[in-house]
């Protein structure tokens, strides 16, 4: 008569199929060390080496930061609210209005209105009108956050979407 086999031969193709899907969840991998290691009578293989991995990404950061510039031309138009900051007492409209407003305003741009026409029809900010909106050139901690990451973003000569800041709405065109 045949005996049952032992709780353990029994459980070792379990722990044999949990072991190999325990190594197929790992990372692959390019580069792995190939020698192993006897420690405390045990064979232990060496654990991935991810440094080229690291290396490349690192250089393919380093490369994307390189190739933005450091200083870009831009114009804007801005559309100010009662909430503005800096704004002119002759300012009244709501917050609401003026995003209203300022989208008009790209509708008129995109539709083929010059830009330096809608400036002097929509902007708010003082002197605006003479000057086209243009800001000159600046590098990214002149302008407030929202605005610098919208006007880094542009193309030369393509015009954002309406952004919002502490001073109202804008629409940025980068000229350089």
């Amino acid at each position: 008569m045949r005996r049952p086999p032992s709780r353990a031969l029994a459980a070792a193709p379990l722990a044999c199929a949990l072991a190999l899907l325990a190594l197929s969840a790992l990372p692959a991998c390019s580069t792995l060390a190939t020698s192993p290691d006897w420690v405390g009578g045990g064979l232990i293989t060496s654990a991935p080496i991810r440094e080229a991995e690291q290396d490349a990404e690192i250089e393919r950061e380093r490369k994307r930061v390189a190739s933005q510039p450091q200083k870009i031309g831009a114009r804007h138009a801005l559309i100010m609210h009662r909430q503005s900051k800096s704004r002119p007492d002759d300012i009244t409209r709501t917050r609401d209005e003026a995003k209203q407003r300022a989208q008009e305003a790209l509708l008129k741009v995109r539709g083929g209105m010059k830009f330096e026409e809608m400036v002097a029809e929509y902007s708010d900010e003082p002197g605006a009108p003479e000057r086209g909106g243009d800001l000159g050139i600046f590098d990214r901690s002149t302008m407030v956050k929202a605005f610098s990451d919208a006007a880094f973003s542009l193309k030369v000569g393509e015009i954002s979407e309406v952004i919002e800041s502490p001073f109202g709405f804008h629409i940025i065109q980068r000229t350089e």
